[in-house]
């Protein structure tokens, strides 16, 4: 991870399926969510599990949906808005241990992956050593029963 390289682009936060309505497109990378659902919570009218499209980005105001988005610990969830520069990163940058869970980081990422370097705002990387989608977590710390000793 580099906190200081440069920021991220639409481009490189647009990853996974993307979802438009009127002023912004929603993108979810499914192999990075793990189902806080903060943003079932925050706007359920968008954020609908049980119907196709899941994500109705036509149903909320680009801004409210930014706003959920950005509650998305995982980044599987981003968003572009119509004419604005993308997600700006949270400074300083910040890494919290989830209990028995894993790391969680906001800020201007550099993350090396198995297939190069990613650029992102918002991760949550593996701590058990037990995730298919190294080095992001998938929830498996949980279906091992890892436990992270109090950290």
């Amino acid at each position: 991870m580099t906190p200081d390289g440069p920021l991220p682009t639409t481009a490189d936060l647009a990853q996974g399926k993307a979802y438009t309505g009127h002023g912004v497109t929603v993108y979810y990378d499914a192999r990075r969510c793990v189902h806080v659902a903060n943003c079932v919570r925050g706007l359920p009218e968008v954020f609908r599990p049980q119907e196709r499209p899941w994500i109705q980005a036509e149903n909320a105001d680009p801004q409210a949906i930014a706003a959920v988005v950005r509650t998305c610990p995982t980044g599987a969830l981003h968003y572009a808005l119509d004419g604005e520069s993308p997600e700006t990163p949270q400074q300083p940058t910040t890494i919290t241990p989830l209990p028995d869970g894993p790391l969680v980081l906001r800020g201007n990422l550099t993350i090396t992956t198995p297939g190069g370097e990613v650029r992102d705002v918002r991760a949550a990387l593996c701590r058990c050593g037990q995730s298919e989608n190294k080095p992001y977590c998938d929830g498996t710390h949980a279906k091992v029963g890892w436990i992270s000793g109090g950290g």
